[in-house]
């Protein structure tokens, strides 16, 4: 059994064909290496360097590699810049999975796990999220990945296509030391780049109507959202029956200050973190009941948020010694 790994170089995508691995399952991996690492893909996968907007190669290696199924990872994920960036967000997100969708069906594939957001609810007043919550992306971004559900759906009525996608939150930590979250963009690595050079870290906004003025997200661990990603591949092979998406959230979420407070006790830095503007596109806060997913795909939060600090902080100060 082969599965392709669409931006399987990037930080989640490597540990979606790591934990596919574990499991016994083969995986092949595309990727432009615009945001991932040829290092990040161990010896044994097989490696395409490409975009999936190339239709020739994804059929190929379709075909080639004699694949039942496709992971979906690959994408631009960054909600504040795609604010700035929208076409390039709608031709990477909707075009990229468009092409995808038409190479699976003339090799004959007829599964896929896509890789959604939590950015398709956009500001919401309700305290948990579930699947049903009225959507509203308040990004290119968010509007992309809606649009991707629909692709998925509307090829499941015209070609019989069985699929499901997970609307994950912040993914956070790292369950490897030479696998580690790069983006220019996310808390984590933005945090620890400030820490390692000696500057102070900064908050987006602390005007949000929440406890503490600060966005609250569902943070999850990288390793968690693999196996989710890789229980789900397996269930579409035993033919369950699976909801359209699932929410991988916690219930309760924690706040950007909360998320500082826990870097300074975990790396043992003491810093009091400045106050910025608020990003584009950002809500305010979105927390998330997982109870679907736990019923059909064995979901839980394997880690609490002190673990996701220190793994992130182990993998990163590993890297910076290396």
């Amino acid at each position: 059994m082969t599965w392709l790994v669409t931006g399987g170089a990037g930080y989640i995508g490597a540990h979606v064909v790591r934990a596919l691995t574990e499991a016994g399952i083969e995986a092949v991996v595309i990727d432009d290496l615009s945001s991932g690492h040829r290092e990040f893909v161990t010896g044994g996968v097989r490696f395409l360097e490409g975009t999936i907007l190339d239709g020739e190669l994804v059929l190929e290696t379709l075909q080639r590699h004699h694949v039942e199924g496709v992971i979906h990872v690959a994408g631009f994920k960054y909600a504040g810049v795609s604010v700035e960036r929208p076409l390039h967000t709608y031709s990477q997100n909707v075009e990229g999975t468009r092409v995808l969708l038409a190479a699976m069906q003339q090799a004959g594939v007829g599964r896929i796990v896509f890789s959604s957001s939590a950015a398709v609810y956009g500001n919401t007043d309700r305290d948990l999220v579930t699947e049903d919550t009225p959507k509203n992306p308040t990004s290119p971004y968010g509007e992309s990945k809606l649009i991707g559900e629909w692709l998925l759906r509307d090829q499941g009525v015209a070609a019989g296509l069985a699929h499901t996608s997970l609307r994950y939150f912040n993914v956070v930590g790292s369950g490897y030391p030479d696998v580690y979250d790069t983006s220019p963009h996310n808390l984590f690595p933005l945090v620890f780049d400030s820490l390692v050079a000696g500057r102070t870290p900064r908050i987006n906004g602390d005007d949000y109507p929440t406890p503490d003025g600060t966005n609250v997200r569902d943070y999850l661990h990288v390793s968690d959202l693999a196996l989710a990603h890789v229980a789900a591949a397996q269930a579409l092979v035993e033919g369950r029956p699976l909801e359209p998406a699932y929410n991988l959230g916690s219930g309760e979420g924690a706040s950007v200050r909360q998320i500082m407070e826990a870097m300074a006790r975990v790396t043992g830095v003491d810093f009091t973190p400045e106050i910025a503007a608020r990003r584009p596109g950002d809500p305010a806060r979105i927390v998330a009941s997982g109870e679907l997913a736990a019923r059909d795909l064995g979901w839980r939060m394997r880690h609490s948020l002190d673990e996701m600090v220190a793994s992130a902080w182990s993998a990163r100060t590993a890297a910076a010694e290396s």
